[in-house]
């Protein structure tokens, strides 16, 4: 009888990987798997928190500890960099994002002839697992499950809805999506349940458009010191500790550049943090910001971020002013670059291979690369090294813990 074999990684959709390219569903590194298929658990192997995993999508490796967890994320990062020649200078420590730390989340709902379910769909597939716990989740968030449900049952008629939720400073906004609310009582009842629930917003697409129906104080977020309007459907990163993290690195290693250009800029969740004279959310070990007189330019294509961004930059002092244009279609071009000491870019999982290339031709000293794709990130890095750049230092990121999900904050830097 042949000798087990030994799971060596984790492959990018989870599945553990023998020496021989083997893939075993729900195997993790040190573990070893008979000639049957049975997984002998080794060191690393962890007892799932959530009773859903499994079925449940919305994670695929609860079954792996933090080591395993980190070991992931970094390999998934330096394999993509390494599929186009790259070597980083320094690959810094991976940051796991901690259990119930995600601050906002899109959940699906569906009236059943029993009332209605509610949470994550199952992997590849419509069915909904129906949530009676969630680990990853805020509290806050959690806790809404429950009225949601009970809420969609009585109102929510036909075919799937959508549930937006994200933690604001007023609390939760929630955007319920393919809904129809009709006639007077079920408007009140809306009314009633946001108010019972005490939602910062409650907003419904009844199939023309988000509107918003509950708002008793203008919702906010806060970056970095500085409360920023927050609209309905508004990108956030998805836990405040990967973002501190992050913004924190791109603080440090944008060094003494006196003006930046933030590419991709959203609400300003990096234009404000590279303004600010030590942010409050900073990870423990990180020196927080001297006093400075740096001035970023924030670009964005999304109208109301846009908007959003402008409104709160206004408040500091012309430190952080705002450009609406699609970088997709319409780059900085090199020359434009030519005013910035640095540029700090976050685009959709796309990338930016557009607006690099501008970069690349662009006389930056620094570049600081945020990323949720590892592909697109290497594609584009690539672009940036044959433009005369180094990859000087590198930091993967699990923001959504126990997902497949993996996320990066890179510098470069002109050779």
């Amino acid at each position: 009888m042949s000798e087990p074999a030994a799971i060596t990684r984790i492959a990018a959709r989870g599945d553990g990987v023998t020496e021989d390219g083997r893939h075993v569903a729900g195997a993790v590194p040190g573990d070893r798997v008979t000639t049957g298929g049975a997984i002998l658990p080794g060191p690393h192997h962890a007892q799932p928190p959530c009773p859903h995993f499994g079925p449940c999508g919305g994670c695929q490796l609860q079954h792996a500890d933090d080591r395993a967890l980190a070991d992931f994320v970094r390999d998934r990062v330096l394999n993509a960099a390494s599929g186009q020649g790259l070597v980083p200078g320094e690959v810094l420590p991976v940051h796991l994002s901690p259990p119930q730390s995600r601050r906002r989340a899109s959940l699906h709902a569906l009236c059943t002839a029993r009332g209605a379910v509610i949470g994550f769909r199952e992997g590849g597939s419509h069915r909904i697992v129906d949530m009676k716990a969630c680990p990853v989740l805020r509290g806050e968030l959690f806790r809404l499950v429950a009225p949601v449900r009970s809420f969609v049952a009585a109102h929510g008629g036909r075919g799937g809805i959508e549930a937006r939720m994200a933690l604001a400073d007023q609390g939760v906004d929630l955007a319920l999506g393919n809904i129809a609310l009709e006639g007077l009582a079920a408007t009140e009842a809306a009314l009633e349940f946001a108010r019972r629930e005490g939602l910062a917003r409650l907003s419904i697409d009844q199939g023309y458009g988000p509107e918003t129906v509950w708002e008793p104080d203008p919702v906010t977020v806060t970056l970095s010191g500085i409360p920023v309007g927050l609209p309905p459907g508004a990108f956030l990163q998805a836990t405040e500790d990967a973002e501190a993290r992050m913004a924190a690195d791109a603080s440090e290693w944008v060094g003494d550049a006196a003006i930046v250009a933030d590419l991709f800029a959203g609400l300003g969740t990096f234009a404000f943090a590279l303004i600010a004279d030590g942010a409050p959310h900073r990870p423990d070990n990180c020196p927080k910001n001297r006093p400075n007189n740096r001035k970023v330019l924030g670009v964005e294509a999304d109208r109301a971020a846009h908007l959003a961004f402008k409104a709160a930059g206004a408040r500091t002092g012309g430190r952080a002013l705002a450009l609406h244009r699609d970088l997709f279609r319409a780059p900085l071009q090199a020359g434009e670059l030519a005013r910035f000491d640095a540029v700090l870019l976050d685009p959709p999982r796309a990338g930016a291979k557009a607006q690099v290339a501008e970069i690349a031709r662009s006389e930056v000293r620094r570049v600081i690369y945020v990323s949720c794709n590892p592909s697109s990130w290497a594609r584009d890095a690539a672009q940036l090294v044959e433009g005369g750049y180094r990859c000087t230092k590198l930091r993967p990121v699990g923001q959504f813990r126990w997902s497949t999900h993996v996320e990066l904050v890179s510098l470069f830097e002109r050779a």
